[in-house]
């Protein structure tokens, strides 16, 4: 009589560990975990090696909130968000070729953090954030063209922070804070 061979841990991939490090910023962020907590998570997050690791780590956040996510895509053409718009957690943008103006400066922006993946094949793109925001462009990949984005000498503390990240191909990414 043979035996059933045990069923083998569940090894995890790069995108679930993205996904738990993202959840641990994200409550970081907004103020749910301590700074020697997230540290902790983080090298636990970098270390397990299979699901029930992950799983133990991130068991104690609380739950991602629905509808925090949003797409906006199009093969070509423009894409344009501008005036009082509620403005997602995290914003995937996703076009082919085409025109991307997205203008935060009046929308409803409900997070401190919103996070805005940018998948641009060609044509430029452009963001203005309000003028107490605080940009962060590490994640993003630029193909063909530099990022345009002046830091403001003055800002007001306060503001939400806009992370934006992805990758850009044929086309430029300007940035700029709303004059009022």
């Amino acid at each position: 009589m043979t035996s059933l061979p045990e069923e083998s841990p569940s090894l995890i991939g790069e995108d679930d560990r993205e996904a738990a490090v993202r959840r641990l910023r994200e409550a970081y962020a907004e103020g749910l975990i301590a700074h020697e907590v997230l540290d902790g998570h983080l090298h636990r997050v970098l270390s397990a090696r299979t699901q029930s690791e992950l799983a133990s780590v991130v068991v104690s956040l609380p739950p991602e909130q629905p509808g925090s996510t949003a797409t906006i895509a199009a093969a070509g053409g423009r894409i344009k968000r501008h005036g009082a718009w509620r403005v997602p957690r995290v914003l995937k943008v996703e076009s082919a070729y085409g025109r991307v103006r997205l203008d935060l400066s009046r929308a409803v922006i409900e997070h401190p953090v919103v996070d805005i993946e940018l998948r641009l094949g060609t044509g430029g793109a452009g963001i203005t954030v309000p003028r107490d925001a605080v940009v962060d462009v590490e994640g993003l990949s630029t193909g063909w063209k530099d990022l345009r984005y002046k830091v403001p000498r003055r800002s007001r503390p306060g503001g939400p922070t806009i992370r934006i990240s992805g990758a850009m191909g044929y086309g430029r990414l300007k940035i700029r804070h709303a004059r009022r």
